[in-house]
């Protein structure tokens, strides 16, 4: 990949997929936020349902409460379900040991299939190994693109999320910023470390790294509110996630700061900030089309032997730039909670 491309504002990222998921319709469908395990009812779906039998597929994550960005995520898994004849079951738990043992859940269950997420690789790796063991196909989402293949993972759907940090650093430089603060909402999450040093290695200024409780929003804000205050020449806040970037916004105000805000992901409330320029830009990862095509992995490679990226390379789907020139067309399809 030529990663010097990714800097480029104004435009959308091409999304690397198969030949397969262009035929896809993609559709939305309700989705609910929180711990507890859902099964899709995937009614509001439009493609036609599969004829091939019925499976059962697990799509484990690491959302904690209050993030919206798993709800999107969701909404993609739902509609592929829907659409494949799918009984999906969704849990998560941030914590990397509770989210292991519902990852053991599934494979007790003698699920057909599971989806999960490696935000905290080493922790999923023995559990990974009973699934593969116990002949149960597991692919990755959105965390995890430097270790699924090491994990035995059979494919990968989400952003290189280095790459990513990497793009906004240099979109920074653009921006004439001078000292940023890169704000992580999990400490231990490797994607989040990644983007980051990501936005470190290319930034040509000085990058601070703060590390906030993305669990208790409050707190995220006194944080950020007490570095802004405490760091006159900080001018640019990178967030890494649409509640935070939101949250950071509020700090910045509160603190009497100057500071603009850039984020990674976006939401409908995000979208609406970049048109009213509270927000500067937003590095989209598409979560919709991660879970989308992660449960319809499955499908394929239970009743077709498919292997997306032949197995060998990460389907990716970001990153990808939303700033005032592109928002209005992404911001029609976020108000339905799909981007």
């Amino acid at each position: 990949m030529d990663r010097s491309s990714l800097s480029r504002s104004h435009r959308l990222a091409p999304v690397v997929a198969v030949a397969a998921a262009a035929a896809l319709t993609l559709a939305g469908c309700s989705s609910s936020s929180g711990g507890k395990k859902a099964e899709d009812g995937g009614s509001n779906a439009s493609a036609g349902k599969a004829d091939t039998p019925r499976m059962t597929v697990a799509l484990v994550t690491h959302q904690a409460p209050g993030d919206t960005f798993w709800d999107i995520v969701r909404k993609g898994a739902e509609a592929a379900a829907a659409k494949d004849n799918i009984k999906l079951i969704y849990s998560n738990d941030p914590n990397a040991g509770n989210q292991a043992n519902l990852v053991q859940n599934a494979v007790d269950q003698k699920v057909d299939g599971i989806a999960l997420t490696l935000a905290k690789p080493d922790a999923m790796k023995d559990v990974v190994g009973k699934a593969t063991a116990a002949k149960i196909p597991v692919v990755g989402l959105n965390s995890g693109v430097s270790d699924w293949k090491k994990l035995g993972l059979l494919e990968f759907f989400g952003q290189d999320e280095s790459v990513a940090g990497e793009a906004l650093g240099k979109r920074l430089n653009q921006e004439g910023a001078k000292k940023v603060v890169c704000v992580i909402q999990e400490q231990g999450n490797v994607g989040l470390t990644q983007r980051c040093d990501g936005v470190k290695k290319t930034f040509s200024g000085t990058t601070e790294t703060l590390n906030v409780n993305g669990t208790d929003m409050p707190s995220v804000k006194s944080t950020i509110t007490a570095k802004l205050k405490q760091d006159s020449a900080l001018d640019y806040v990178v967030a890494l996630g649409a509640p935070y970037a939101l949250t950071a916004v509020q700090s910045a105000d509160e603190a009497g700061s100057k500071a603009k805000v850039a984020t990674f992901d976006l939401n409908k409330d995000l979208t609406n900030a970049i048109k009213k320029g509270t927000i500067q830009f937003a590095v989209d990862q598409q979560p919709y089309l991660q879970g989308y095509l992660a449960i319809d992995s499955l499908w394929l490679y239970k009743n077709n032997g498919n292997y997306s990226g032949g197995g060998e390379q990460p389907v990716l789907t970001g990153p990808a730039f939303v700033d005032k020139s592109n928002v209005d067309t992404i911001a029609q399809f976020a108000a339905k909670g799909t981007r």
